[in-house]
């Protein structure tokens, strides 16, 4: 197994023992790193996540989302990887016009962010059908777990777990009604795995379930021992009110269903006690191998 990252957010120490580490981006000349491992399978997970940077910065949003998607695409294509897997996101089917979201819904994005995840769609469907590559794309919903980002710009719920560790009242944008479908990171995984041996085309990864944003706190807090009253601040501008997922297809052709429910899987997480603030700097660094 190798493993590719330029550690803008991701954490060498956090990577098995036995995985070949190259400290690179996806955007850079990865000939070497594709000559030396030689994958059958690439699992595409780098990119640009944050919706305001994309806001702010369209071009690089652009050229680490679609360009990085790309030029891996490129490499497998020029060596013979037999399946690419590309992590996409919920963001691209815009505000949803039913619930519970399949993939038949249309795609309507609504910011650069969205945007560019399905122009890397569209590119992994395009090397599918003029090169061949077998393609598998999975649409997450809000993925949570250990060793989650707590920022500004991270998931709501390391931002709600970084509140319970620090004593503070967690803050909510509007009424907390607004729901969605959180998913942990280690039935995502498990998805990525599944989509390795079956399966083509694009799938959702969610639980099916929908949870609202002041549910998720009362969870949270009754699992901690805890009880704040949240900080409630205007809705901001662009957040779509509800979304939760379809998952049949990743059952039914994957194989996979989630093994955690949201109580679990929260439990799981702060027993872990694994938030990372934004900024804690990684422990060590390590470059490719020579």
């Amino acid at each position: 197994m190798a493993v590719l990252d330029d550690l803008s957010t991701g954490r060498v120490e956090n990577l098995p023992p036995q995985a070949a580490f190259y400290r690179l981006s996806v955007t850079a000349d990865l000939d070497a790193v594709f000559a030396t491992e030689r994958p059958q399978a690439v699992a595409h997970q780098a990119a640009q996540v944050s919706v305001p940077r994309s806001l702010r910065e369209p071009q690089g949003d652009l050229a680490v989302n679609a360009g990085g998607t790309l030029n891996l695409l490129e490499y497998a294509r020029r060596h013979g990887v037999e399946r690419f897997i590309l992590a996409s996101s919920a963001a691209v089917y815009g505000e949803p016009r039913y619930l519970p979201l399949d993939e038949e819904h249309p795609v309507a994005p609504l910011s650069p962010y969205a945007l560019s995840k399905y122009t890397a769609e569209r590119y992994c469907a395009l090397y599918r059908d003029l090169h061949g590559l077998s393609v598998c794309i999975l649409r997450y919903a809000n993925v949570y777990g250990p060793r989650q980002t707590a920022h500004a710009e991270g998931g709501v719920v390391a931002l709600f777990a970084e509140a319970l560790a620090r004593g503070e009242a967690p803050v909510i944008f509007g009424d907390g009604e607004q729901t969605r479908d959180f998913v942990h990171v280690a039935d995502v995984a498990g998805a990525n795995l599944a989509a390795v041996g079956a399966g083509e085309g694009v799938f959702n990864i969610g639980t099916g379930r929908a949870t609202s944003v002041n549910q998720l706190w009362r969870h949270l807090g009754e699992l901690a021992g805890v009880s704040r009253t949240p900080v409630h601040r205007p809705p901001r501008a662009g957040d779509i009110r509800d979304s939760v997922f379809n998952p049949e297809r990743a059952r039914e052709v994957l194989g996979w269903r989630p093994r955690y429910d949201l109580r679990s899987g929260l439990a799981a997480m702060l027993a872990a006690g694994q938030v990372v603030r934004d900024q804690d700097p990684p422990k060590r660094s390590i470059g490719p191998p020579s």
